[in-house]
């Protein structure tokens, strides 16, 4: 059977991990780095917003989860983003910068982000992470889609644990989906638990208050 065992969110003003209990508030403008990511992140700085949104939530499911990922460290686990817009603000950014250059050149480091599947394709870099890259892009709660299709990679053998989450304007969520049996005890909840809660919730913080409300009774 497929489980989530693990699940890692992020907003403007809190960040956490459902299964291990953590909620922490934060200032927008001071990211606590070394409190979500067990080794330092080069160039963290240079990242688009969605991207430090994206990697950070990873982070934390993997944290959730009891995945550690030093350094050097290469694991079959792959990554499913999703949204509604995709990469339109990196778009818009980069075509802005165009502009301003006088329709001659813009930065690389703006062009990088104008690519739907770059914030997950950082988080692979950073973690290690070998197993294949997606982004899904659809109206509403996409999440539920990407959950779906995790679950389908994992059921074909093509990556052992998968990574699937959405990234808002705002905030972020990825769970990480891996096969278990039964008698599993590091398991939060089941697949199909999950799918519900994505068809009762359409905003991220909903869902997430959602699953934290089920773990407090132990609802799986």
């Amino acid at each position: 059977m497929i489980s989530i065992t693990g699940i890692g969110w992020i907003n403007q003003q809190e960040y956490g991990c459902v299964m291990m209990g953590i909620q922490e508030s934060y200032a927008v403008d001071a990211l606590p780095k070394k409190k979500i990511f067990s080794h330092a992140f080069k160039n963290f700085g240079r990242l688009d917003s969605v991207s430090k949104m994206t990697c950070s939530a990873i982070a934390l499911a993997l944290k959730d989860a009891g995945i550690d990922c030093p350094p050097e460290s290469k694991r079959d686990i792959g990554t499913i983003g999703s949204g509604s817009s995709g990469s339109l603000q990196s778009d818009l950014d980069y075509f802005r910068d165009y502009l301003d250059s006088g329709r001659t050149l813009s930065r690389g480091n703006l062009f990088i982000y104008t690519l739907p599947s770059s914030p997950a394709g950082e988080a692979a870099i950073h973690f290690g992470l070998q197993g294949p890259v997606f982004y899904i892009a659809g109206p509403g709660n996409s999440v539920a889609t990407a959950l779906r299709t995790a679950s389908e990679i994992i059921l074909n053998n093509e990556a052992s644990v998968m990574l699937a989450g959405m990234t808002g304007p705002d905030s972020a969520v990825y769970f990480v989906l891996k096969k278990t049996s039964d008698a599993a005890g590091d398991v939060l909840c089941s697949y199909d638990y999950a799918m519900k809660v994505m068809e009762t919730n359409s905003g991220l913080d909903d869902m997430v208050r959602e699953f934290l409300n089920s773990m407090k009774g132990s609802v799986v």
